[in-house]
Formats: structure tokens, C-alpha cells, sequence
């Protein structure tokens, strides 16, 4: 009797990143106790307007000073295993990355960016081959080429509404009539 083998994750779509891509404090992207820190925060939603439970997001950005250098040496790794064991606390790195909890939702603590407006994004979720990438900008800035590129209504799902001081909610729907505005790489 001929037994097919079992498919591997590069075969087939399903959150396995879940399992080894998340760490300790991913979301404190800002050091410890830093007064300038803004809360960046969402709901993943599908295209029926549910929650996306298992979904994974990824931030990058600039230092607040525009610097990309990040940090090398700020995530900690356990010296038998390797495995990542948390941030330092100490150092900005402007990568962030954070599972949604049960109801969908994410939350990342950072410093603003220097030198645009935004924070870029990348999405991880179950049905997707690849993973998607967006922007939320903190500002609709003026002159912005991406922002002016769109109609108002396209350009609405990139803007990060500002809810109290220094905290702003993104929320990214991935199909739908109000889906978020997605970026192509080649």
C-alpha cells in the first residue's frame, strides 16, 4: 500500500507561522518608559467583516530621528536554544511584530517615525499565499505621491485615526468593499 506523504507548510495555507515567528514584547517597539512612545493599534477583519484571530503583523519604520540603521543586538536570543527571548528594553529597533488576539486585534507601542508619516505594515493571514503590505499613515499628509495617487475613499483605508493623545487605530480589512488600499512590491 503507497502512502502519500503528509503536506509540508510550504505546501499548504494555514497559520503555521504562528508558531515560530511571534516573540516576547514584539509590539514594544519603543524602550521602556520612553515619553515620546505613540500606541499603534487595530482589528484584522476578513472579507465578511469578521475577526481575524490568527493573523500576524509586522511594522517597520524609521528612528524618530529618520535614521534606518534599527538596533543590532536589541532582541535577546537564549544562548542554548537561540530561540528569540525578548527585546532588550532599551534600544529602538522600528520592527515590530505582533499575533491578533482572539477578537483580532493588535497593538504595537513605538516612537514616530522621522522623515514620513507613516508606518509601514505587512499582514500575515490564513488563506493568504503572500502576505499583503500596506502603510498607515499617522498624518494625511500633503504631497504624499501614494496618498495623492488615491481617490478619497481609497485613501481613507491607509489613514490611522487618532483616538486620544498619541494613540491612533488602523484597522485592516483584507476584501471587502472598504478593503484596506495594498501595495505591490516587484
Amino acid at each position: 500500500m503507497r502512502h502519500s506523504p503528509a503536506p509540508t507548510p510550504s505546501q499548504t495555507v494555514g497559520p503555521f507561522y504562528g508558531y515560530a515567528l511571534p516573540f516576547p514584547r514584539g509590539g514594544e517597539v519603543a524602550p521602556d518608559g520612553h515619553a515620546d512612545t505613540i500606541t499603534l493599534h487595530g482589528y484584522v477583519f476578513d472579507g465578511a467583516g469578521q475577526p481575524v484571530p490568527d493573523a500576524l503583523i509586522e511594522t517597520w519604520q524609521p528612528a524618530p530621528d529618520g535614521s534606518r540603521t534599527g538596533a543590532p543586538g536589541s532582541l535577546r536570543h537564549d544562548p542554548v536554544t537561540g530561540r528569540v527571548i525578548g527585546r532588550d528594553g532599551v534600544a529602538f529597533t522600528g520592527f515590530g511584530r505582533v499575533p491578533t488576539d482572539a477578537d483580532g486585534h493588535w497593538t504595537v507601542r513605538t516612537l514616530p517615525p522621522g522623515g514620513v508619516s507613516y508606518i509601514s505594515i505587512a499582514v500575515f493571514a490564513r488563506g493568504l499565499l503572500h502576505h499583503l503590505y500596506t502603510r498607515a499613515y499617522l498624518v494625511d499628509k500633503p504631497g504624499d505621491a501614494l496618498l495623492g495617487s488615491l481617490d478619497a475613499e481609497r485613501r481613507s483605508t491607509l489613514i490611522a485615526r487618532s483616538e486620544t493623545a498619541r494613540t491612533y487605530r488602523f484597522d485592516i480589512r483584507l476584501q471587502g468593499a472598504d478593503e484596506t488600499v495594498f501595495l505591490e512590491f516587484g
